[in-house]
């Protein structure tokens, strides 16, 4: 047994409480070691009189380890546990001294793992309607117009040109309103929003005036619009919270610029210096982006201020919550300053942070609720480009999952692109069929399947601005099919297994495939890029699939099916 390949830690992502009663433990052992695994647990304070035993399951593999999990229900909130390994008839124990081959429970409360308490505030929630949430991503100026009444002097660009970085083209909030039948059509029930305050750019993300809307988007009586009627269709908004820097142009910038020190503002920034050199860039900002200066989230008045600005727009417009820019630069300080006043006048408005990488730090359930899910984008672009067979696939989105605690993970937000990623399409040689079937994997992983404008047009793009490009209303009719197809797969989310159910992530003669299972019904996903293969699936009901034909999941396609032939709606 490789002992240095044994993990376990406390008030963890492997070791969490998911209500009062109930709470999640994981340990992670060797892959290449045959082991049972239970756990041994009870009351803290009479642990050494009271005590259960119970097998634990291999829940999930990657590369190197096995990870086992079980869902205990406990009557005391505080409990001990500690692990039984068992192979080749040898047993041992692992506390928090290691592994062992005896243990005395009798001194246990010298070096048992425990839950010293579940307490209510640190119990992180799941927010109910992102079970099922289906979101769809827009660049506004590029989705569609719907304002042919506005000035339109700023537009440069006609619809349909290749994108330049300085390019507008004139799509507005009342484009999204005039679409908003055929979203929810398409089976989205959740918009996010790039940014849309006043800001001299096309893509909004440096910030003059956080309380105005930008003039070539709408106005604040159009917005409201929009959240009215989306909500009527059963459609929830997501806006852009651009909190780690602002444009240069915004008033209290220009302030710095004009006192130097003396300005109020001056500690808002990260200034080397007494005054601001814009030749000699003396002050931090976004990426070595000169017109976007960064603010300093670690001073309260800065953390006052956009606490107030994330409050105006949920109260005053009934916004359903934020998707959090560059969120992995601001402080620490101020997300948990931000959520607890956000979850103050709505706890089920959802805080997505802008992570790219692995934001354990910020999921604990004290700043964002989870992330813009760019690790399974990654596996995703890995797989569908043939850099890794499905055994890989599945090691890899195995081990995002352990990353994170249940709760966060079934509101991750999973995407195969973005504004700020090559189109997917492109990246995978406008090969539809692997789109189709990236979609279907989205949607059945944990988490909140994320589409971005056009992807189910098949929209081409390389990197930014190329990744921005104009949505094409022409080819809806056009790829009707795979529309429809799309539409089936996000129907899913309706049903049990999806929302509620358990996840199983396995490779099989290089098919990738993945199980949801929830009480007495299983529904599993097949992906295959390899060649043509059998595959024969009676006694099941197929809910989606392409290219699947006559027994034959044929290569780049999917095939969906349930064990049992009625759902839970």
């Amino acid at each position: 047994m490789n002992e240095e390949a044994i993990l376990h830690i406390m008030d963890s992502h492997m070791s969490f409480p998911i209500n009062k009663n109930e709470i999640i433990i994981r340990i992670r052992t060797s892959k290449f070691d045959s082991l049972k695994v239970s756990i041994i647990h009870g009351p803290k304070f009479t642990y050494h009189i009271t005590r259960y035993e119970e097998e634990m399951r291999l829940g999930y593999v990657d590369r190197l380890f096995n990870y086992f999990e079980i869902k205990l229900n406990v009557s005391d909130d505080r409990l001990a546990y500690i692990f039984k390994i068992e192979e080749n008839g040898e047993t041992y124990y692992f506390s928090e001294d290691g592994i062992s081959k005896e243990y005395d429970f009798d001194l246990g409360f010298y070096n048992y793992f425990q839950m010293p308490s579940i307490n209510d505030a640190d119990i992180m929630p799941y927010i109910p309607w992102m079970k099922s949430a289906v979101f769809y991503q827009i660049f506004i100026d590029r989705f569609n117009r719907g304002d042919y009444q506005k000035d339109d002097s700023y537009i440069n660009s006609k619809w349909g040109d290749i994108p330049r970085q300085d390019s507008f083209t004139g799509g507005d909030l009342k484009g999204i309103i005039d679409r908003l039948d055929y979203l929810k059509d398409l089976g989205i029930n959740t918009l996010y929003l790039t940014p849309i305050f006043k800001s001299p750019s096309n893509h909004k993300y440096d910030i003059i005036d956080y309380y105005e809307i930008d003039s070539q988007f709408g106005d604040k009586s159009k917005l409201k619009e929009l959240v009215e009627k989306a909500h009527k269709n059963g459609i929830r908004i997501i806006l852009d919270a651009v909190f780690n820097h602002i444009s240069k142009e915004n008033y209290m910038f220009k302030d710095v610029k004009d006192k130097g020190i003396n300005s109020k503002y001056y500690d808002w920034f990260s200034i080397d210096g007494d005054y601001i050199e814009e030749d000699d860039v003396n002050y931090k900002t976004f990426s070595m982006v000169d017109y976007m200066p960064r603010l300093n989230t670690s001073n309260t008045e800065v953390q006052d201020y956009l606490i107030k600005v994330g409050k105006y727009w949920i109260e005053e417009f009934g916004i359903d919550g934020w998707r959090l820019d560059v969120s992995d630069e601001v402080s620490h300080d101020f997300w948990r300053r931000f959520r607890k006043e956000i979850k103050s006048i709505n706890k089920n408005a959802v805080l997505i942070g802008e992570n790219w990488h692995d934001a354990a730090s910020y999921l604990q359930g004290d700043q964002f609720d989870s992330i813009m899910n760019y690790s399974f984008t990654k596996t995703s672009l890995d797989y569908f480009c043939n850099k890794i067979d499905a055994e890989n696939a599945a090691f890899k989105l195995n081990g995002i999952l352990m990353r994170n605690k249940d709760q966060v993970n079934r509101m991750n937000l999973n995407l195969i692109d973005t504004h700020d990623t090559h189109r997917f399409y492109t990246e995978v040689n406008q090969n539809k069929d692997k789109v189709l079937a990236s979609i279907a994997l989205m949607t059945m992983f944990l988490g909140a399947p994320c589409l971005y404008y056009g992807t189910e047009i098949f929209l081409e793009g390389g990197y930014d601005p190329d990744s921005r490009r104009n949505f094409d209303w022409n080819l809806v009719e056009k790829n009707s099919k795979q529309i429809n197809t799309i539409k089936s797969i996000f129907e899913l989310k309706n049903l049990a297994p999806i929302k509620h159910g358990d996840i199983k992530i396995t490779c099989e003669k290089n098919q990738l495939i993945i199980t949801r299972s929830y009480e007495n019904e299983n529904i599993s996903l097949y992906i295959n890029l390899d060649q043509d293969i059998s595959f024969d699936k009676k006694n099941t009901e197929i809910l989606s699939s392409n290219k699947y034909n006559n027994e034959i999941l044929e290569k780049d396609g999917y095939l969906i099916v349930s064990d049992r032939s009625s759902h839970e709606k």
